[in-house]
This record gives C-alpha cells, structure tokens and sequence, in this order.
C-alpha cells in the first residue's frame, strides 16, 4: 500500500471543515447532551447508561468517518482521477485499501475523545480489558461500514453523495440503535436494527458496560465477518467493471 497516497487521503479529510464539526464535534456534543437527557449525575446507574451512550456516539462517529471515503471516492471517479490512477504504479488493491484504510484512521479522533469526555465529565471507569474491547471493537467493526460507504460511492455523483450519506449514516444510526438506546426500543424496532452492521458494531462492545440486550462476542464477529465479505465483494466487482471501460 502506497503510504504517501494513504497520508494524501488523511489531510484532505481533516483540511475539510464539514467533516470535523459532522465527525469529530458532533459526536462529542451528542454524547454530552445524551447523557444528561437519559440519566442524571444523581442516578446511581449514572456511569453505566454514560458508558452505553459513550458506545453509541464512538460508532456513530467512526461511522460517520468512514462514508467520506466514499464521497471522495465519488468525486474522483467523476472527475476522472480514478481513471489516471489506474494508469500509475497505484494498483486497485492499493486504491481501494488506501480509501479503506483512510476512512478507518480518519475515525479515531471520536474514538478517543468520547471515552475521555466519559471519564472526566461523566464519570465512567473501566477495567482494561474493557477499554481494549470497547476500542478495538469498535474501530476495527467499522471495516464493514467503510466498505459500505466506498460502495455508495461507486455509484453516486458528487452532488448526491452528500444527501446520500447524511440518510444512510442517520437512518441506519437510527435504526440500528446510535440514537435510540437498545434497552429503550419497541420489540419491532429491535428486530430491524439486527439486519444492521451498526447494530453489530455495538454488540461487540456493549458487554464490557452491560449484561443487558447483549448477544455472544463469536454472534456479533460473525454477523460484522459476514457484512464485511459482501460489502468487499461488491465494491471489488465495481471497482473491476468500472475499470474494463478504460
């Protein structure tokens, strides 16, 4: 994988405005206002339902990380720099994993500054097998979120990438349990939320804060493994079909 390329992609993400106050604050802010909206700093559960939510916007933020990938991804392709990439040393594998890659680094930021807001502001304590599930679940069950936004991208313009994004990283927020606490949804809502990867992404972290809604740590790798195979699949098949019009 070309390294230079891999940095390249780093700082245009952080250069863009939109993405530090959608990606870095927005999750941050969220999780102040959720735990002050769902649990006081007088309830004695106070530090577990922190801990739930600090979960939940460290998703939603990687998340929201991994679709730029596919907005740039998007943009080059209509630009036509995919195609003269193609015509440099840059391999597809090295293009794709580089946007991969990318758009899993770019989602750190949220992934510590969340738990660090949740330890000194909420109070939440962990042990450190617990933070080392909750960090590296989350980080590395977010592959198959960026593969998903690198799909998108594979077939989107960049006028519509932006409205495209923001439905997909809402609705699938929403509906897989980012917004709405897994404990607080309708036994209907519940079901739809296990047909997404977000959902997924929380059940491999949720057990190191609670016993409650939780599936086995092998159930919810297999379900992320499962996403991730398709996801690459597809977005390989693009990339290939995309590139016999050359």
């Amino acid at each position: 994988m070309n390294t230079t390329y891999l940095r390249t992609e780093i700082r245009r993400n952080f250069r863009a405005p939109r993405f530090l106050v959608f990606v870095v604050a927005f999750p941050v802010l969220m999780f102040l206002l959720q735990a002050n909206v769902f649990t006081k700093t007088s309830d004695p559960h106070h530090a577990e339902i922190a801990a739930v939510l600090m979960i939940n916007m460290m998703t939603f933020g990687t998340f929201a990380a991994a679709n730029t990938s596919g907005g740039r991804l998007a943009l080059e392709r209509a630009l036509g720099w995919q195609r003269q990439l193609r015509l440099t040393p840059l391999t597809g594998f090295g293009y794709l994993g580089g946007k991969a890659l990318s758009g899993m680094l770019v989602g750190l930021p949220a992934l510590i500054l969340v738990p660090l807001l949740a330890v000194t502001v909420e109070g939440v304590r962990l042990d450190a097998a617990g933070w080392v599930r909750i960090l590296a679940g989350v980080w590395l069950g977010t592959l198959p979120l960026v593969l998903l936004g690198l799909l998108i991208g594979q077939f989107g313009t960049p006028d519509s990438m932006q409205p495209i994004s923001m439905i997909v990283t809402l609705g699938m927020g929403f509906l897989g349990g980012l917004w709405i606490p897994l404990e607080g949804m309708p036994t209907w809502m519940h079901d739809v939320a296990q047909i997404m990867p977000t959902y997924w992404v929380l059940q491999v972290a949720r057990p190191a804060v609670t016993s409650d809604m939780v599936v086995s740590l092998p159930t919810a790798v297999a379900a992320l493994g499962a996403w991730t195979v398709v996801l690459g699949a597809l977005v390989i098949r693009r990339y290939r079909k995309d590139s016999a019009r050359v």
